[in-house]
């Protein structure tokens, strides 16, 4: 099949829409037949759907930096999210090669409303993003910006109750996972996010019109990412009775990391009564609902200004959440589906709607896709492929299976995985390994590591990921070396140089 795609300069208008921590099984247009997506279900509809789409570490920080910088978090280094820093990077280092420098560079405006969340120090405007500065990782409801928005208007401020939380160990409130907001729609930071892209978008129309300049826009939510604030419609939308608790709540911790148990514990999952689970589901529901109704807002805009034809859309999330998958909340160091694949779509005038596309792409892969749209360099942004082959309806001999990374959130733990269409390799150096048939147990309750019917499985796995990282120069691989049977290896593993012809290149 040859692409349909349009011929034209080079310079598409990009609207990228991104979420945090929202579960890719909460769309309708990935089968969620209970939950209202309108607006991203449309989108799907309108674009390609990605049904193998992940992050390429599920957390917030290394994630939206790997976006930026179309790199692996081990290649740009910020690994840890600054509230939670364990000794990383804070910024990106100086001179890094960004797309938004990039689309400068041919002509582009940027902008971005809502969460920016690299790095420290640096802000979206000292990369040239314009729009305003929203730091943190949860709703800045203190915001200058955002309290002049509810003053102008005359909007209640901020206030919640009904809060949900659990019991931690030591007998004090868990973290807060959920509570009511009393504020009406229109006063939500959500809607106030609308407002901004919404007059942002306007700006950036007018400025097409009469100078023919072309232009970037990302509207990034805080949410859904607990915890759920709601005001009641959405806090009280879907009834708890009818919702489905995860089938790995069965989770029993045998055969995998201790960590997973730990984390079970500082997320408080079983001091909360079952039915509180379900209700917290419930307000996630309502809080991807929300948004989603935001977004919808937006993309409206963007057809009334006449746009639609001239803008390419990209809808995605840096990660998942697991709302009470494997008895966890939150993320963390354990390389579950929940978090680690998400939803990706887009959208590109002129190419075929309605496509499904079952190849295996990261988020950082877009980087590469939003530098080929601009008609710029694709070649800094190294970990990143540009996606509109796939897009464009293009038959491509496709990568047939995906890497993730993880270093750490509230402490330093370094983790690899690979996963091919029917099996995942999470590769844990302290701890015990993870080994999952996909198609058989599609929810990772079972560790098949140690199993002896799965050795010739690992052991192709484990070589695969082993010459992964290699070819990509990610010294993880340095642990497996040693540690693990990957076959014949080419360097003196102590790389004391003392020793080289022991190892002959061959």
């Amino acid at each position: 099949m040859t692409s349909t795609a349009p011929q034209h300069d080079g310079r598409r208008n990009i609207l990228f829409l991104l979420t945090d921590q929202h579960r890719v099984d909460t769309l309708g247009c990935y089968g969620n037949t209970r939950i209202s997506t309108p607006a991203l279900d449309r989108l799907a509809a309108t674009g390609t759907r990605f049904d193998r789409w992940y992050t390429p570490t599920a957390i917030c920080t290394p994630a939206r930096a790997s976006l930026l910088t179309g790199q692996a978090p081990f290649r740009h280094r910020l690994l840890a999210n600054y509230e939670r820093n364990v000794g990383y990077l804070e910024d990106l280092r100086e001179g890094q090669f960004t797309f938004a420098q990039a689309l400068q560079e041919q002509g582009y405006r940027t902008g971005l409303v809502g969460k920016w969340h690299v790095g420290t120090n640096k802000t979206a405007a000292d990369y040239g993003f314009e729009g305003p500065t929203l730091p943190g990782w949860h709703n800045p409801v203190d915001s200058p910006d955002y309290l002049a928005y509810l003053a102008t208007n005359g909007y209640p401020p901020y206030a919640i109750d009904d809060r949900i939380r659990g019991v931690l160990p030591n007998g004090s409130p868990g973290n807060l996972l959920a509570a009511r907001l009393h504020q009406p729609e229109e006063a939500t930071f959500e809607y106030y996010l609308a407002e901004k892209a919404i007059a942002m978008l306007r700006d950036f129309a007018a400025g097409k019109r009469t100078e023919g300049t072309p232009f970037f826009l990302g509207l990034h939510y805080f949410g859904p990412h607990l915890p759920y604030l709601l005001p009641d419609e959405f806090f009280d939308m879907y009834d708890p009775a009818q919702i489905e608790l995860p089938a790995s709540v069965q989770e029993d911790f045998l055969g995998k990391p201790p960590v997973q148990r730990n984390y079970s514990k500082h997320w408080t999952f079983d001091t909360i009564p079952i039915e509180t689970s379900r209700k917290l589901i419930a307000v996630y529901w309502g809080y991807v609902t929300l948004i989603d109704r935001q977004l919808g807002r937006v993309l409206d805009v963007l057809d009334e200004l006449g746009l639609a034809d001239d803008t390419a859309v990209f809808f995605s999330s840096d990660h998942g959440e697991f709302t009470g998958a494997h008895r966890l909340h939150d993320k963390g160091p354990a390389m579950y589906e929940d978090i680690y694949r998400t939803a990706g779509i887009i959208r590109v005038p002129g190419m075929p709607p309605g496509q499904v596309s079952d190849e295996f792409v990261t988020l950082t892969d877009a980087t590469a896709t939003i530098l080929a749209l601009a008609g710029a360099d694709t070649r800094p942004a190294l970990d990143s492929r540009n996606l509109l082959p796939l897009v464009g309806g293009e038959e491509v001999d496709w990568q047939q299976d995906v890497l993730c990374e993880f270093h750490g959130h509230h402490f330093p733990y370094p983790q690899r995985m690979l996963r091919d269409r029917r099996y995942k390799l999470v590769v844990n150096p302290e701890s015990v390994n993870e080994l999952y048939d996909l198609e058989t147990d599609p929810d990772e309750l079972h560790n098949r590591y140690e199993h002896p019917e799965f050795e010739e499985i690992r052991a192709r796995m484990l070589h695969r990921l082993y010459t992964a990282l290699v070819e990509r120069g990610d010294n993880f691989y340095h642990w497996m070396t040693s540690m693990y049977d990957v076959g014949g290896v080419r360097y003196d593993p102590s790389m004391s140089g003392l020793d080289e012809s022991s190892y002959p290149v061959r």
